[in-house]
């Protein structure tokens, strides 16, 4: 029997904020719904295993129903149950029966069972979804939580790094420390491991400022994949957009302080923590998915149902339902939670999944939507980092560079086009220029700088690095779907054998194009994201969609080996030479006309001969080596100013020989000095050359040259070698890690 109704204890409390909001005497309930009759709050045991007591809330102000309780406190356990018309071909499903979680609980409670008493239907029976079932859900459902949001940060602050610096490191919670020798086991894959001091040197070690990190708001694992005995791994499948998700937490009890704390150790380390963020849909799913939460609460209002058969929904996400970004509530949702996690967890930035839905109106997408305006305007959201990834399979969901001014895009046209080069394509180069600069043709309007591209050659969802360069084909039979998922396009090339190999020739080859494409990253204006593990060559055995495997395809693995350890300190090199030539990342986009105040042009364009690429010779589809002239006195400010910058010269060659590169001469110096080239990974001699001199650049391999300035106006060269100083004398944290029983239990106490 379901507990009796309560109605003497509960007070009217206020319609805002929305949520469970503990004011040091009691607790106050709101949630919205437009369209319910009655609402019903039931507070469960600490376990969630029990239902307490029903309490009616009393009142109903701006379609937000409100209660207030004298006598909660924090570690309430709570869940709703909305009444209202059941007619699934109106667009409503209120059931009683099913207890749902409120979208602004802060702390989940257990985790989703699935039976057929979660879906608001009778499963299997004639009419499917018309019906009605009446069988209680709340035992197989998670429960929400009140918090205290007290927590002691100390001397925390924010690193606040600038766009210009900001290189992001993309990782998953759980994998990145499951396998790592120096977190103890109780801690591993947790917000408490990934805060460790030796996980935080290491990351602080690449020279790396921002960690993304995949989807930790509170998710529901896919029935169809547990009964296949695997998992949502990456987690783009929210039902909490405001609680972080017990299951990377070492004392779920305790989930909101860990993740604060891990914050606050990564910031103590300069590091800025960037959030992968779904609000284009929910775990819900389509018409015949269960009853959660939002379905449950009003469903008309919080997704988008086909206007003229509102029994079904726009599926504009692939994953069955669309939220409704055009209802205010929903907007005041998204930004709520948006805000919460900047004030209140202290989170500095949001890479936003399928991020055109956030603006999508009936009639498609729309770069002045209120809710990006929104977040621009908004005194909170407008310092921190915004990331759209700017795509769905809506109708013209494909909108890269379409963001308005304050937004920053992945950029998967770099992505391609640099996989493409480098894999030998013909008839790259003229889009290879534009993607080292920036991606012009998509970024360059509205006043949006640069920073604005963000590059990546690799991320969760695709090839690692290392896969890039060893296979052809995808290997994603351990998903279960007869490697029928995942992309078949990738731009990638194994060398002539499909995987691992011993053959010296194939592996030294593999070796250089993993650093031509890292380098290429990281030299190239606009913002770099670096996939983590690539900087030393993790494998997922060739799966490009391991979205399901959480087991060691998709962990980190830390055995590092002298090859290993060797890239790694490659793109340490790399990021040490883009922080020290700010020419190499400057807001403003490069445009090569000439400046007559300044006598000179910001970039050049030099085939082979250190001349001019110019008119047809960039229709040479044959044409694969070329140099990338940046000249210091073009002042980033685009006026004269006191302090020149470093002319620098890069050079890439996706030619399978080699090719002599003529050095061009440049007002301002002679001498140029080689600071990398990805066939000699481990010089740092800074060896000179002079202008007019034939440098041999190595078949498949980039080289960056600096000029030496003959006046000392310029400090970007010594900065660059004394940084190649300190690195040499700081080795990678990481290659020198102790595992093992005897280093656990020192980790441990």
């Amino acid at each position: 029997m379901p507990p009796a109704v309560q109605k003497s204890r509960v007070r009217e409390g206020s319609p805002q904020p929305l949520g469970a909001t503990w004011d040091g005497l009691g607790v106050n309930f709101a949630l919205f719904s437009a369209n319910a009759a009655k609402v019903e709050l039931c507070l469960f045991d600490d376990d969630g295993k029990k239902e307490l007591e029903r309490i009616e809330l009393p009142e109903y102000t701006n379609e937000v129903w409100h209660g207030y309780l004298p006598d909660a406190r924090p570690g309430t356990v709570y869940g709703y149950r909305v009444h209202g018309p059941y007619e699934p071909e109106a667009g409503h499903r209120f059931n009683p029966s099913k207890l749902v979680l409120d979208p602004y609980a802060k702390a989940h409670v257990g985790s989703l069972q699935w039976d057929p008493a979660v879906f608001g239907y009778t499963l299997g029976a004639e009419g499917d979804d018309l019906t009605f079932d009446k069988r209680d859900s709340a035992r197989f459902m998670p429960k929400a939580r009140v918090i205290d949001p007290a927590f002691t940060w100390g001397r925390e602050r924010a690193p606040s790094i600038p766009w210009d610096r900001t290189i992001v490191y993309e990782t998953h919670v759980r994998g990145y420390t499951m396998l790592h020798p120096a977190v103890p086991d109780r801690l591993r894959g947790t917000y408490s491991g990934l805060g460790r001091k030796e996980v935080v040197d290491y990351i602080r070690s690449l020279g790396v400022t921002s960690i993304e990190l995949l989807p930790i708001h509170a998710f529901v694992n896919d029935s169809y994949l547990l009964d296949k005995g695997l998992t949502n791994y990456w987690g783009y499948n929210s039902i909490g957009f405001f609680a972080p998700d017990p299951r990377y937490s070492a004392i779920p009890a305790f989930v909101f302080s860990e993740f604060k704390e891990m914050v606050a150790r990564l910031h103590d380390a300069g590091l800025e923590v960037i959030l992968d963020v779904v609000y284009n849909h929910t775990a819900e799913g389509n018409e015949r998915g269960p009853t959660l939460s939002f379905r449950g609460i009003d469903n008309l209002s919080y997704y988008r149902l086909l206007p003229d058969q509102p029994r079904y929904y726009i599926n504009d996400t692939g994953t069955g339902n669309t939220l409704n970004m055009s209802h205010a509530r929903v907007v005041q949702m998204v930004t709520d939670s948006l805000r919460y996690w900047a004030q209140e967890m202290h989170v500095d930035g949001f890479r936003f999944d399928l991020g055109t839905i956030l603006a999508r109106e009936a009639n498609g997408f729309n770069e002045a939507h209120g809710f990006l305006q929104s977040c621009l305007q908004d005194p909170v959201l407008a310092t921190t980092k915004l990331i759209a990834e700017p795509w769905d399979i809506g109708p013209g969901g494909y909108q890269v560079g379409g963001f308005p001014p304050g937004w920053a895009e992945w950029n998967d046209k770099f992505r391609d086009t640099v996989r493409a080069y480098w894999k030998g394509d013909l008839g790259k180069q003229a889009d290879m220029a534009t993607r080292l600069s920036a991606s012009a043709d998509c970024f360059a309007r509205r006043g949006r700088k640069s920073w604005a591209s963000v590059n990546f050659i690799t991320a969760h969802d695709g090839f690692t690095l290392n896969d890039l360069v060893s296979y052809d084909e995808k290997h994603n039979e351990a998903n279960g779907e007869d490697n029928r998922d995942g992309h078949s396009d990738n731009h990638s090339w194994n060398f002539g054998i499909e995987g691992a190999t011993d053959d010296p020739e194939i592996a030294t080859a593999r070796e250089r194009q993993k650093r031509n494409l890292l380098a290429t990253l990281l030299l190239a204006q606009g913002t770099p994201m670096l996939l983590a593990g690539d900087e030393f060559g993790r494998t997922q055995q060739g799966n490009n969609n391991a979205y399901c495997q959480d087991n060691e395809i998709s962990w980190v693995n830390w055995n590092f080996g002298e090859k290993e350890v060797e890239l790694a300190e490659f793109v340490r090199k790399a990021i040490v030479l883009r922080q020290s030539f700010p020419i190499l990342r400057r807001s403003r986009f490069l445009t090569g006309e000439y400046n007559p105040d300044l006598d000179v042009r910001d970039v050049r364009w030099l085939s082979p001969t250190g001349q001019d690429i110019e008119g047809e010779q960039w229709e040479d589809a044959h044409a694969r080596c070329f140099g990338m002239l940046l000249d210091g006195r073009a002042q980033a400010t685009g006026i004269k100013a006191p302090a020149l910058d470093a002319t620098v010269l890069l050079v890439l060659n996706a030619y399978h020989d080699v090719v002599t590169f003529m050095l061009p001469e440049v007002v301002g110096g002679t001498i140029w000095r080689r600071l990398l080239d990805t066939n000699i990974p481990d010089d740092n001699s800074h060896a000179s050359f002079r202008t007019g001199d034939g440098y041999e650049v190595t078949g498949r391999s980039l080289v960056l040259f600096a000029l030496e300035p003959e006046s000392q106006r310029s400090v970007a060269l010594r900065r660059a070698v004394e940084a190649f100083r300190q690195m040499a004398e700081q080795p990678i944290p990481m290659a020198a890690a102790e595992s093992g029983p005897e280093a656990e239990r020192a980790m441990s106490s």
